[in-house]
Order: structure tokens, then sequence, then C-alpha cells
């Protein structure tokens, strides 16, 4: 069973809890099935890799975790503040992401078929 995640790719997100708490970053990549998402710069963790092919470096790597969805809110492009999403069905039958703060249309739904 598929979570509901109101962020996608390339949104600007703001960290709620824990050690990165207060952080901004892009969200990189969503993984509905798990609930989680990866922001840029955010929840850096270091990983022991060996190298895999011919020409690759192994050693200590610095790479972003994945965060819980109900830990980051989105950032208005608008009024530039963390808001909850709003969904809006326009007069064209489109659905639209709305910003609860200022009302402002974030971005229009390309629904998955």
């Amino acid at each position: 069973m598929e979570n509901k995640i109101n962020v996608k790719t390339g949104d600007t997100v703001y960290v709620l809890t824990g050690k990165n708490r207060g952080k901004k970053g892009k969200i990189l990549s969503v993984q509905p099935k798990k609930g989680t998402v990866i922001v840029e710069n955010v929840n850096i963790v270091k990983r022991h890799t060996k190298p895999r092919r011919m020409n690759e470096l192994g050693g200590i790597i610095d790479k972003e975790a994945p965060i819980h969805r109900s830990n980051v809110m989105l950032i208005c492009p608008s009024c530039g503040k963390p808001t909850k999403i709003g969904k809006l069905i326009l007069e064209n039958g489109q659905k639209a992401r709305v910003c609860k703060k200022c009302n402002e249309i974030i971005d229009i739904i390309k629904e998955a078929k």
C-alpha cells in the first residue's frame, strides 16, 4: 500500500524535526512505498563503500539518508513560508496544489495512469 505524499521531486521543503530541524533543501527523490523523501544536504550519513569497478574509488562517502514524509513541510514559492498543501479542482477539470496560507496555486497535478 502506497502512502500519500504531498511533496514531489524538485520541491523546496523545511525540516520540522530531528537533528536537522530548521534546515531547508530541495527534494532529490521520493519513495512513496516507504513514505520517505531524500532532501539535498540534509540528514547526511557516512557510508563505507568498496570499489565496484576498476576505476572506482572506495572509502568513506557522505550521502543523504531518507527522512519520513511527516517530518518535512513544503515551502510555498509565492509567500516563502512552510505551509500545508490543499487540493483544488479547477474549472477545466484539472487538479492543482494550493498553499493554505496565501491561497496561491503552487502547480497543476499531472495524474499518473
